[in-house]
């Protein structure tokens, strides 16, 4: 690598280290030719392919965006003896730096959330995943500001994996599930991160400790702790962006509208009354019908058996029968039972015979007056 004496590509003297992985290395640089101050990324020269590839991976991604959450690229060099990035220089401290100050205020984390889930929209909306997303790699400027950084890990999302078949990228206390497990990388992975960066500024500590293997395996067996003392939209954007299901987390566009617009208090829960089974109800109807009748039923015969007492003759019984056969009653209206009563029916051998009193006829006999009946006519004198 060339040494802070000299003169990268002839126009870039290098400075002091800014920071370090196992990749790559970024220091301060002055461009000599425009005159200012920016950010020079080396990466380590590697023995392979797959080396080249990523590093072609990360220059061509960082190239095709643009977006004020997202380092400025102004030059690059990846073929050479040392492939290097020039980047924009962001004066101040990463989020990991300002987490060690203490917890972030709500209002703050809302703040660095949409505008850290602004960028990341954009880089999907590019066919790009992050894949790296964590506090280290998020400079905040002299205002605040969030830059997004250090795409080493991306990958476009129409493209075949660039790492060896079975090994996890990324760092493991902000890997998402499907990355523990070796599945599909989408752009789902980059929302679950970028979930427990926020979380980590709210409480101040990170969400999964220990080793590699147990912070990151750790994740399959419980969900973060979200505090439930945060607002109640808060909670619930926390809980959906670190689900295990995929299915369930919203995007970035999303994620971004919803910390720039939260809602009130939690929702008024109601709980709906469990209806009847429509067997049940049918049979409930039947019931109430069957006393509505009988009710009536028995009104009907109370009123019959004051209205009509006194008036009706005696039940006939039909000959060659010995049950008595009982009158059907007619029943008439209470001001007419009043006046005149109401004439009734006895059913004898099949004929109905009308009881109804007729007025006397006095015609007499022969003249269409009553005949005397059967076995009880007068003896002629002698």
């Amino acid at each position: 690598m060339p040494t802070d004496s000299d003169l990268l590509a002839d126009r870039y003297r290098l400075g002091e280290l800014l920071g370090e992985g196992g990749f790559a290395e970024v220091r301060r640089a002055q461009d000599v030719l425009l005159a200012r101050d920016v950010a020079v990324k080396l990466f380590r020269p590697g023995d392979g392919r797959a080396d080249a590839r990523r590093i072609d991976a990360e220059i061509c991604a960082l190239a095709g965006l643009s977006h004020p959450g997202l380092v400025k690229v102004f030059d690059a060099d990846p073929g050479g003896e040392t492939p290097y990035v020039v980047l924009e220089l962001v004066e101040g401290r990463t989020l990991r730096d300002r987490i060690t100050d203490g917890p972030m205020s709500v209002d703050e984390v809302r703040r660095l959330g949409s505008a850290l889930a602004d960028a990341l929209a954009h880089v999907h909306e590019r066919g790009f995943v992050h894949r790296d997303v964590k506090p280290a790699n998020i400079l905040l400027d002299d205002d605040n500001l969030p830059r997004l950084t250090d795409f080493g890990l991306a990958r476009a999302t129409d493209i075949a994996g660039i790492t060896k078949t079975g090994q996890v990228v990324g760092t493991a206390a902000y890997l998402a599930p499907e990355q523990v497990r070796g599945q599909a990388i989408t752009s789902a992975v980059d929302v679950y991160a970028l979930g427990l960066v926020l979380l980590e500024c709210l409480t101040g500590r990170r969400e999964y400790e220990g080793a590699d293997v147990e912070c990151a395996v750790a994740r399959l067996h419980r969900p973060p702790a979200v505090p439930d003392d945060l607002p109640f939209d808060l909670v619930l954007l926390l809980t959906r962006m670190t689900s295990l299901s995929v299915a369930r987390r919203p995007t970035a566009h999303e994620c971004a509208s919803a910390l720039r617009q939260p809602t009130g208090d939690a929702p008024t829960v109601v709980v709906p009354v469990p209806r009847r089974p429509l067997r049940s109800r049918a049979l409930l109807g039947v019931a109430s019908a069957v006393v509505l009748c009988s009710a009536i039923g028995t009104g009907m015969s109370t009123w019959n058996s004051v209205t009509d007492t006194g008036s009706e003759p005696p039940a006939t019984t039909a000959p060659g029968t010995t049950q008595p056969q009982v009158a059907p009653v007619v029943v008439q209206p209470a001001a007419a039972q009043v006046d005149t009563p109401a004439p009734v029916q006895v059913v004898d051998q099949g004929r109905p015979v009308n009881h109804e009193k007729k007025p006397a006829d006095r015609s007499g006999p022969g003249k269409g007056g009553p005949k005397e009946p059967k076995g009880k006519q007068g003896v002629k004198k002698p």
